[in-house]
């Protein structure tokens, strides 16, 4: 492991040199934190700094999570510092977002899983519930999507007449709900489960078929059509 500052490295063993040639892909995180740095300080080079961090949280969804306060504990780590680690992580959050919300790429799903993969994205790194009506035509294609509420962090009240005003408009032959649990755990609540109850009762007095119901989290999912609640 090389200990010295990194511009007496070899060429060809410098992270920002390798990034250029060979692409950010060839590089580790612990490298890649590195070059968003750019410096250690303190007789240490920005590849050591760059260690300890993720070494000390684990994660990047843990960096990202991190107050100023827990970053500044880290010697060398300054204000400057956090506010360009900060700064990169929401960059990336965004480009995900971006990727998911594309005019021109409106899908249509085969099942619950092309659904997780496509709205995933939009929903990655959220602290508080949004539920959304994403609303088909009669060949199950998406042609538009609304959000319907924005909770608390643990809560997203909603209800069927809010729900529905976007699908009647818009002439929504079926829809599916999602909504997110920041906790990290999909699994349906009782209230989760009562909703999507009234939504389907609500979508065949209307005549608006209601597809699924699905509860995003950053690294899974649940359907509740996949689970038996709507048959």
């Amino acid at each position: 492991m090389n200990t010295y500052p990194i511009k007496e490295w070899p060429e060809e063993e410098r992270p920002r040199e390798r990034l250029l040639k060979f692409g950010p892909e060839s590089l580790s995180t612990v490298h890649l934190i590195a070059i968003v740095l750019r410096t250690g300080g303190k007789g240490r080079s920005a590849v050591s700094l760059a260690r300890e961090i993720y070494n000390r949280f684990g994660s990047l969804s843990a960096i990202d999570d991190a107050s100023v306060a827990e970053l500044e504990s880290i010697t060398g780590v300054g204000r400057a510092k956090i506010a360009q680690l900060k700064a990169c992580l929401e960059l990336g959050k965004r480009l995900l977002q971006e990727k998911g919300t594309d005019p021109m790429q409106m899908p249509s799903f085969r099942n619950s899983r092309d659904v997780y993969e496509y709205y995933r994205p939009r929903f990655f790194g959220l602290k508080k519930e949004r539920f959304i009506c994403v609303m088909l035509d009669s060949k199950n294609r998406v042609f538009k999507e609304a959000v319907v509420s924005e909770g608390t962090l643990t809560s997203s009240p909603v209800h069927p007449r809010e729900v529905f005003r976007h699908a009647i408009k818009d002439a929504a032959a079926s829809v599916i709900f999602i909504h997110n649990h920041p906790s990290g755990d999909p699994s349906p609540s009782r209230d989760d489960i009562e909703i999507t109850r009234r939504l389907v009762e609500t979508g065949r007095i209307i005549g608006i078929n209601v597809l699924d119901h699905l509860i995003l989290t950053d690294t899974t999912y649940i359907s509740l059509m996949d689970q038996g609640y709507i048959k």
